[in-house]
């Protein structure tokens, strides 16, 4: 059972504090992301459970066994856990076997049970035949394997995961997405995953944690985080979004004068619509907004749009629209052209963002 809960946990700095009251359970064999901007806690956190930091207050415990506590302090390797970093962490001066090997052999496994792991490992990385190369004579990716192969190696309850693809190209983050999430499968462990990229989280999560300022956001999947965000900062962090001020009043939602959407919320009076560029269609015989088609990029598989309209103050506001990339050319700089929307979601216009715990 490798299941982690932290109860009630602060981390504090004097006066500052990193980790606000964050109480949640990751089940067992669950892909959890802590997701967030820089400074949001999501590293402190991971710091906590792994036992590199201890909490100011409140108790983590992995299965049945508390780690950390009023009481209860067990150092790292007392915990079951495997750990990766941004950085590759791989010893230059060790080939790829003996990386792998080290937790191993600190352990005191015999050379001959130790070289069989060894070897189950670099295949279940793809790095089978390579246990004799030297790091500098891999890839990133590769480099990147060994370092997850190094923290499985020691059969961890629990694999920690701060920021692995940050040092990778485009592609092979991509790549490197999928090939992490069928290790979790294959190895059935628990993952608690850092990240401030959304499409990673998006990618690979069982349920997202999103962050900010020290505090939980929204707990959910990745398909309710962007469908259904808890508050406007959630919404603005997964995925792209425009906000419009408008007022909503008798069932319509006014964006200025003569320029109004149907709606059957419950909000009242000033709000702000938030709008994903892909439920947004350009039309030129009329829709709900109009504006003027201030930029158009071709981006391959997709026509990136910037429409700019009137805000309900009068105030130019650019609106992001994704379109099908074979729709370039069909309209032109400069164009009028209308904004007709197939989704949106309402916030108050002075809502809080900060909502404390799960």
């Amino acid at each position: 059972m490798s299941s982690i809960t932290l109860t009630n946990v602060w981390k504090s700095y004097g006066e500052v504090h990193v980790v606000q009251d964050f109480s949640c359970q990751f089940h067992d064999q669950e892909f959890v992301t802590l997701l967030g901007p820089s400074g949001c806690g999501k590293t402190t956190l991971l710091r906590l459970i792994a036992g590199f930091e201890k909490p100011s207050s409140g108790m983590i415990a992995i299965g049945k066994r508390t780690v950390s506590g009023p009481e209860d302090f067990l150092a790292p390797e007392e915990r079951g856990i495997g750990m990766v970093f941004q950085s590759y962490a791989v010893w230059p001066h060790m080939n790829v076997a003996d990386n792998v090997g080290y937790p191993l052999k600190i352990r005191h496994v015999p050379a001959r049970e130790r070289k069989e792991r060894v070897q189950e490992i670099l295949a279940a990385m793809g790095l089978a035949g390579l246990g004799k190369r030297m790091p500098h004579e891999l890839s990133g990716g590769q480099q990147q394997r060994v370092s997850l192969g190094r923290a499985l190696a020691s059969s961890p309850q629990v694999l920690l995961l701060d920021e692995p693809l940050s040092n990778l190209d485009a592609k092979l983050r991509e790549s490197m997405r999928f090939e992490i999430k069928e290790m979790q499968k294959r190895f059935g462990i628990t993952v608690v995953y850092v990240t401030h990229d959304q499409t990673e989280a998006m990618a690979m999560s069982d349920r997202v944690i999103v962050l900010k300022d020290g505090c939980i956001q929204q707990v959910d999947s990745p398909s309710r985080l962007y469908l259904e965000p808890a508050n406007a900062f959630v919404a603005d962090f997964v995925g792209k979004v425009t906000f419009l001020p408008a007022w909503a009043e008798k069932g319509q939602i006014a964006f200025s004068e003569g320029h109004n959407l149907a709606y059957t919320g419950t909000k009242q009076g000033r709000v702000r619509v938030a709008i994903r560029p892909e439920n947004i269609r350009l039309r030129t015989d009329g829709g709900i907004l109009p504006g003027i088609l201030a930029h158009t990029q071709y981006l391959g598989d997709v026509n990136d749009c910037r429409v700019a309209v009137k805000d309900a103050t009068g105030n130019d506001i650019q609106v992001r629209v994704l379109l099908p990339g074979k729709t370039f050319g069909h309209f032109h700089q400069g164009a009028s052209v209308w904004l007709d929307f197939e989704d949106f979601l309402v916030f108050d216009a002075n809502e809080s963002t900060d909502l404390g715990k799960a």
